[in-house]
């Protein structure tokens, strides 16, 4: 910056003001390392001007110019813990319309604006204000005015900001969320603000793109003020009330259009992480009535008397997401939202749970190739099963498990026990042992094709799939020859868990797999798990 455009903001003189801020916004605008500013100090003194200029409630028409120069120095933290004050803090808040004791003037709404722009960047970039905002009227503020919403008269970017602002709050700082959601009833007024923003588009049932970028804010300052609820969690009573009118504001959401589909994939993505936060005890809500007059719209898909349209999409999303995540580095951030999702689906009633198995596990046919290999979402889903990444490869083995009703001979069927022998042995359902099968219903929604049933025999249960017979290694050995290959096995068995290559078990009692001190151990074993197969068979 030149020492004339300086001078110009530092003088006080406001007839020179006005040339100097256009000419300092417009060489910054690009400008996000403000070094030849900071290393002079000269940083320092144009950030203290600039609000001595605000809080003159003479100045004249350069408030908006002076606010887009704070919101560009504000971009470089590099003195900003140590410089910002309470005071000019408290300025732009009464500038942006939410609080502040100083700058009481009526600001216009393209000031508003500036003024949630910067304070935006403060709190992002600094920690002081991060504290300070616990201590003032920031979130009251924010509260105050969203109530005020309904009443129309408060422009899109000052909602949209708003939105912006509170999402950094609640997501940067722990007891900003609790504040948030527990003394100010964020959760009641947000699921409302979302309903009114439905409410204006609900004749047409299709949203503009700034409805869509207002919406995807809104969902996520709700995602923050519920990400604490645990999986399992069953929410006090008044709680449970405002989750269940969350799911049903959610369930509406699903059936909004818009021209723009990367839109609506961003829309749909925020609802799927809001759902990992809402208790299973509210997933039936996603479930609607079936009204026979609109089976030829498109937002119907009729399943048991019910329209499961909702849980469709979710099933589709897992699908287009499996389609995206090729990178291993990729897939947890992509695949743990919705798998926890569809877990949460499945575990919710018995007809989501047969809705979403017609469609990742249906019948059987093609059984040739392994479960792991293909493009269906049951090979995607094996394919998981013995990913490096553990919390991908449990949340693939819950969603699988619980779609076979926790059967294990099921699960194999479906996976090959070799991909699922990470989950058995987790469990403990090692050995024949089965999982928590009460919990289900009794008839079977096995339906074997006739493809399946006619190469049924040839199937390796390990693989999981059709293996064409092969020749006996064993055939014209004498019992002696039988006995030294045997030994020779063994020998090199022991040899590489001497050497702490493997560490060969056998299946304790509780299910799970126990160490052996010396690998002949295993002969103990072997009648045992001859009669669990002929049990079996």
């Amino acid at each position: 910056m030149d020492a004339a455009t300086l001078n110009r903001l530092l003088t006080g003189d406001y007839a020179q003001l006005g040339a100097g801020l256009d000419q300092f916004n417009k060489q910054h605008q690009q400008i996000f390392n403000f070094s030849h500013l900071t290393t002079s100090g000269q940083w320092v003194l144009l950030w203290n001007r600039l609000f001595e200029y605000l809080a003159d409630a003479d100045m004249p028409e350069h408030r908006e110019d002076c606010l887009v120069a704070i919101k560009l120095l504000s971009r470089d933290k590099t003195y900003l813990n140590e410089t910002v004050r309470e005071q000019q803090l408290a300025c732009l808040l009464g500038l942006a319309g939410i609080g502040g004791e100083s700058c009481q003037c009526r600001a216009s709404e393209e000031v508003q604006v500036e003024a949630l722009k910067c304070l935006s960047n403060l709190i992002f970039q600094s920690s002081k204000c991060q504290e300070l905002c616990l201590n003032n009227s920031f979130t009251e503020g924010i509260m105050r005015r969203i109530k005020t919403y309904k009443d129309g008269n408060v422009c899109y970017d000052i909602r949209y900001f708003d939105m912006k602002l509170l999402f950094l709050l609640t997501a940067i700082n722990c007891d900003i969320r609790a504040k948030v959601r527990e003394e100010l009833h964020g959760l009641v007024y947000l699921v409302e603000t979302l309903d009114l923003f439905m409410g204006q588009a609900a004749e047409a049932k299709e949203f503009s793109d700034k409805d869509l970028e207002l919406i995807n804010e809104v969902l996520k300052v709700l995602f923050n003020l519920t990400v604490r609820t645990p999986l399992n969690a069953v929410p006090e009573e008044e709680e449970a009330n405002q989750f269940h009118r969350l799911a049903v504001v959610v369930h509406d959401l699903f059936f909004y259009r818009t021209l723009n589909r990367d839109k609506i994939i961003s829309l749909q993505s925020n609802i799927v992480n809001l759902l990992t936060s809402v208790p299973v005890s509210c997933y039936s809500e996603l479930v609607s009535p079936l009204n026979p007059e609109d089976l030829d719209s498109k937002t119907v898909v009729p399943f048991e008397g019910k329209n499961v349209y909702v849980l469709h999409v979710l099933v589709e999303f897992l699908r287009r997401v499996f389609q995206k995540s090729e990178k291993k580095s990729d897939q947890y951030e992509l695949l743990s939202p919705i798998l926890t999702v569809l877990i949460k689906t499945i575990r919710a009633t018995a007809l989501n749970r047969r809705y979403v198995r017609s469609e990742v596990l249906p019948p059987l046919k093609n059984v040739k190739e392994r479960p792991e290999v293909g493009t269906e979402l049951r090979n995607y889903l094996c394919s998981l099963l013995t990913s490096p990444i553990t919390q991908i490869a449990d949340l693939s083995a819950e969603l699988l498990f619980v779609l076979c009703k926790e059967n294990v001979g099921r699960m194999i069927k479906y996976t090959g026990y070799g991909n699922a022998a990470g989950l058995f042995a987790n469990r403990g359902l090692l050995g024949g042992r089965q999982g928590n099968t009460e919990q289900y219903s009794s008839d079977s929604e096995d339906s074997d094709t006739e493809e399946y049933k006619q190469i049924q025999h040839a199937i390796n249960p390990v693989l999981g799939c059709y293996e064409p017979p092969k020749p006996n290694p064993l055939e014209g050995m004498s019992e002696e020859q039988k006995e030294y290959e045997a030994m020779q096995l063994v020998a090199l068995m022991d040899k590489l868990q001497r050497q702490g290559i493997v560490q060969p078990c056998k299946i304790g009692e509780d299910g799970r797999p126990q160490p052996v001190d010396h690998i002949m151990e295993l002969q103990d074993e072997i009648p045992e798990q001859q009669r669990d197969h002929k049990r079996k068979t």
